[in-house]
């Protein structure tokens, strides 16, 4: 029997208590990817994950891995006959928690403070596996499509081998549409679809100028210390507007979205006085044009300092790429650059770090139709917003290129004050319960396809 939308809220709401005491158990799992030390508890947080669908009536669960990679876990309930299937994306792996100072409560025991849960993967992305799990609770038996559920277990250290899972087991994954929980929405009360991602290139670039550290006071005004040659090559990066300055790079327009200066500075946390940078709305500065960051450096510290020049640095480099642009383009692009701008002939070193693509997706046709359609109920109305991330799920362009045929919507749980991956990450209830809501009423809606 087919529910109407009316009855799948009144299901929803009976079983979000369960679902939230199945999240918090979940969070409990300090399932930290990166640690070694958290390997058992990222296996502990897999088979948690398979049991909680076992539990819903998924006969087909399994923890699989490709080589070398963390478990993941996939789960089957096959569709009606004629109904599409529509595989549900989310990850169990959780950041660090960082510096234990920081957190108000305890990292890995759920609390709730005011409007949210607090805990390091409250939000992201355990809140996904939660809302999928509610969209299902609130079918029971009649799941009116097919659908597979994907946890994977490594999102957080770059799913470094999930290009090999999906090309490994695409026959076992394949579907109509494709539900990526790992994004967010545009502000408390007002969903969105994530319609565009920026993609990452960073590298490690030493500057050595020294066979050997010498005296400041003997040799300084003569030899170039690594430390300046560092900065002044740094510096280079961009222009006096803060827009970046290594030629060709993409950058493109952005959604015709509004997104205030006084939000930005609320949202960001920048200190008072300190100027935005770059030029452009706010929008294509985060969403559809490059941005480039120096995110460590390795010099003297101030505290071991003497009169003496410094002899090497080295320095991680960031970059975000536009929608259009190519990681391996952008990362020859950014070596040529920093190549030719070394100053004083020092010797530069440049070693390529990680690589992903950015994606942007033509929002259109009856999964999408759907999708806003489920928004609009859940949200009372809001119309939903396609908006860009300035972040990158590299991911997204491998699902698309394994499964060309589906439609890839991207969503989430986090709010602009979810502060997923920093201190007091915390997921905003009564928004998590329109998540919840929102993707039980896409499966309706896309029942409606066959």
């Amino acid at each position: 029997m087919t529910a109407t939308p009316d009855e799948i809220r009144s299901r929803l709401r009976d079983v979000l208590p369960s679902v939230r005491a199945d999240l918090e158990a979940l969070v409990r799992i300090p399932s930290v990817s990166a640690d070694p030390a958290r390997l058992d508890d990222v296996r502990r947080s897999a088979e948690a994950t398979a049991e909680l669908f076992r539990g819903e009536g998924f006969d087909d669960v399994r923890i699989l891995s490709a080589a070398g990679g963390a478990p993941a876990v996939v789960a089957r309930r096959p569709a009606p006959r004629g109904a599409p299937t529509v595989l549900l994306y989310a990850h169990h792996d959780v950041q660090p928690v960082g510096d234990l100072a920081l957190w108000e409560s305890e990292p890995f025991e759920p609390t709730a403070r005011g409007a949210r849960l607090y805990g390091r993967g409250a939000a992201d992305d355990k809140a996904g596996i939660a809302a999928h799990l509610a969209a299902v609770r609130a079918f029971g038996a009649d799941l009116p499509v097919g659908v597979t559920v994907l946890v994977e277990g490594e999102e957080e250290v770059g799913s470094p081998t999930l290009q090999a899972f999906l090309d490994e087991h695409r026959d076992l994954l394949a579907a109509d549409v494709i539900v990526i929980a790992d994004s967010g929405n545009w502000d408390i009360g007002e969903p969105a679809l994530t319609t565009s991602l920026r993609g990452l290139v960073d590298c490690f670039v030493e500057v050595r100028t020294l066979e050997h550290a010498v005296h400041s006071g003997m040799w300084g005004g003569v030899v170039p210390d690594a430390l300046t040659a560092m900065v002044r090559l740094l510096a280079t990066l961009h222009d006096d507007a803060g827009d970046v300055a290594v030629a060709g790079l993409v950058a493109g327009p952005a959604s015709d979205v509004e997104y205030p200066v006084e939000r930005v500075r609320a949202e960001s946390g920048i200190a008072d006085g300190v100027e935005l940078v770059g030029s452009g709305s706010v929008v294509e500065r985060l969403w559809t044009r490059p941005a480039i960051a120096i995110i460590g450096l390795d010099a003297t510290r101030t505290a071991d300092a003497s009169n003496t020049l410094i002899p090497s640095v080295r320095a991680k480099v960031s970059v975000r790429l536009a929608p259009g642009d190519s990681a391996e383009r952008a990362m020859r692009l950014l070596r040529e650059h920093l190549e030719r701008h070394v100053p004083w002939g020092a010797r530069l070193t440049f070693t390529p770090g990680e690589a992903g693509e950015p994606t942007a997706i033509d929002a259109t046709g009856p999964a999408y139709d759907a999708a806003r359609a489920a928004f609009r109920e859940a949200w009372d109305g809001v119309e939903p917003v396609d908006m860009g991330v300035g972040g990158s799920i590299p991911f997204i362009a491998a699902f698309r290129e394994s499964f060309p045929d589906a439609a890839v919507l991207v969503t989430g749980v986090e709010d602009p004050d979810t502060r997923a991956h920093g201190a007091n990450e915390g997921l905003h209830l009564a928004e998590f319960e329109r998540v919840c809501l929102a993707e039980a009423l896409l499966l309706h809606h896309l029942a409606a396809l066959r």
